[in-house]
This record gives structure tokens, sequence and C-alpha cells, in this order.
């Protein structure tokens, strides 16, 4: 019933400007309207990672809960974590509308939004509000658009929202910034990732381990670049991956608002940002958790991303053309995967496709 319904709305929604159809469903989720069933609780799908304890791998990517508006909501449709931001230390409009466009024909989405956000303070607000709830909520941080010092704004988010946030994801891999992207080159990155961690390190009181921080690449980027970033990452110690952000890439796209500037994400991301993940699982090698982001909108989708590499997948755009109970479908089909294979656990299939993903070009 609630699969009709999701796809019963679907054409309600579609009729709406983008932008407007994701503030209805930021207001659906604060209503506190039952959208779906949650997934029973399995051990085949709960796992420890970077000291953190997932009920299940799939996860709400950054860019749908940018102001941490809804994070328990989301968790009440069954994802197994949240992760809310982008969030820049002062609110920015981001960039001028519109800024946000459906390929439908191509299950896709372009955006070029400019980490739009209320700021930290508005955002810490909420987090230490719902604290007591539990659950595993990121926070994405990033840089305003005319900071005299990126780096400095990382780090600020970083001791902010270290005592609040279950983890961190260092966002650099946004095409909707100018210059953003320059911070994944080498030099810049190992100054970064210096800051940043002894920022992180700073926070911690000894009282327990510290909170870990992601860092999150673009699918754009080559052998050498993601050699770069892994020598790097390991070097700096960083806590894990996020791969990938949006491409600019348009290959695999036919609608006509693939004219449109910004950032692809969606279907089309699928086998680029797969690739990509392999070839860093290749790179950091086996201990380092990674999660797999970029065209997850099945059960077969989130399972391909962990046999590639992940430890975890995230979703966004999926949810767009798939409806709220896309989540509870995937993880009860993860779960009837390995109870009809005979596995115990998620973590048995990682990296069982990781050598194909991982041979396979950077178109």
């Amino acid at each position: 019933m609630k699969r009709l319904l999701d796809l019963a709305s679907r054409p309600l929604l579609f009729a709406l400007d983008p932008e407007r159809a994701h503030g209805l469903s930021i207001a659906a989720l604060k209503s506190g309207v039952p959208l779906c069933s949650p997934p029973p609780l399995s051990d085949r799908l709960s796992l420890t990672l970077a000291g953190l304890s997932f009920p299940n791998p799939l996860g709400m990517a950054a860019g749908y809960d940018k102001n941490a508006e809804v994070p328990d909501a989301l968790l009440r449709l069954g994802f197994g974590f949240t992760e809310c931001g982008t969030i820049t230390p002062r609110a920015q409009e981001g960039n001028p509308k519109p800024r946000l466009f459906r390929l439908i024909e191509d299950r896709a989405v372009i955006n070029r939004l400019g980490f739009n956000n209320e700021g930290h303070q508005s955002v810490l607000a909420r987090l230490v509000a719902r604290a007591p709830r539990g659950g595993i909520v990121g926070v994405n941080i990033g840089a305003n658009r005319d900071s005299p010092d990126r780096v400095a704004d990382y780090e600020e988010g970083v001791r902010l929202f270290a005592g609040v946030a279950s983890y961190l994801t260092v966002n650099i891999s946004s095409p909707n910034t100018a210059g953003l992207r320059a911070l994944q080159g080498r030099e810049q990155l190992s100054e970064l990732l210096a800051r940043v961690m002894a920022a992180r390190d700073s926070r911690n009181t000894g009282l327990g381990s510290s909170t870990p921080v992601f860092l999150k690449i673009a699918p754009d980027l080559s052998e050498e670049a993601l050699a770069d970033i892994a020598a790097e990452v390991l070097d700096k110690r960083v806590d894990g991956l996020i791969v990938s952000n949006t491409t600019l890439s348009r290959n695999g796209v036919t609608d006509i608002a693939a004219n449109e500037t910004g950032g692809l994400s969606g279907a089309p991301l699928f086998p680029r940002s797969t690739t990509v993940l392999a070839k860093m699982r290749r790179l950091i090698g086996p201990w380092l958790p990674i999660i797999g982001v970029g065209g997850v909108h099945s059960a077969e989708t989130a399972l391909e991303k962990i046999r590639a590499g992940a430890d975890l997948v995230q979703l966004y755009t999926g949810m767009i053309f798939e409806g709220p109970s896309l989540a509870a479908r995937i993880v009860r089909d993860m779960d009837a995967y390995l109870e009809a294979q005979g596995l115990a656990s998620i973590a048995e299939i990682r990296d069982s496709h990781a050598d194909d993903w991982a041979a396979r070009p950077l178109d």
C-alpha cells in the first residue's frame, strides 16, 4: 500500500517546482504522520564501523536535510543513519534560482544549489535539542563561498559539531562553489586534513573516542588524483571516505535539462561513482571505512556498492523518484537476499566485485 501511495503522489509532486516539492517533503516529515512502516532490525545488516554501531548499512545522504530539521523522521523511515548539511559557518542563500532540475527520463537530478543553509548556530541548536533521542546523525561541513580562509571554516565546523555529531564529513567535492574542488589537490588537501584532524583531536576530552571524520570526494578525478587523495587520507589518519559527490559528466543522460550547469546525481552516476569507489578501496586497503553513494535506488544497487568495496551506502535522488518508503523496501530486500544466500552478515559480500569495478577506465 505504501508503494502505491508513493507512485500516486509522484505526479502531484512532479507538477511542482523541484525546490518547492522538496520543501513540502520536509514539511511532511515534520508533521509526524507515518509515511511507511520501518523494517525490522536484523543482525545480518548491523555492523560496527569507526566506533559506531549501525542498525543497517543504508543512510540518507547529505543535501536532503540541509538544516537538520528532520533527522529523526528520516531514521523512522528505515535509514540506519542520516547526514545533515552541508553546513557553513554563516548562513547563505546559495546560487540564484532556478537551481534544481529533474531529468525524469534519466531518473536523475541536476543541482547548483551552492551550499544554501541556515548556518552553524541554527543547526547546532537543533542537534543539541534532539541529541537525547540517539541514532546515528552525521554532520556535513563546508566553507562559505566568500570566506577569506576556507580551511578555517572547516576547522570551525569540526570544533563546533564534534560534540553533537555521530560523525563529521568534510565536503570539498561540491561542484557548485567556485574553487572548492581545488582543495582535493594534494598540497591543499594535506594542509586541510592536517588542520581538520588537529581541530577534531582538540575536541577529544579523553572521556571517549574522538568523533570520526570522513572525507567526501568527487567522482570527476583522475587516477593520479585518486592516488594522491588516498595517500593523504592514510597519512593524516582520516577515519573514512565518502565516494562520491555529484558529477559534472553527462554520460548516459538524454534529457534536455542536461544542458543545465551543476552536479548530476541519480541513476546515470552509478557506474562512475562505483568505479571510483572500487579504485579507492584498492588504494586505501581493506580496513578504512568507505560510504558508497551515487545512483542507489534499489536493494541491488545498494548491494553492488558493497560488492564494489563500500561498507555503508547512502541515497538521496533515488527517493525523489521512488518515494519515502524506498529506504524500508531496500533494507527489507537486502536482508531477504542475505537470508536466501545463507549469509550471516552483509560484510561477507564486501569487495566480491571490487576487482571488476576497479579495472574499469575513468571515462
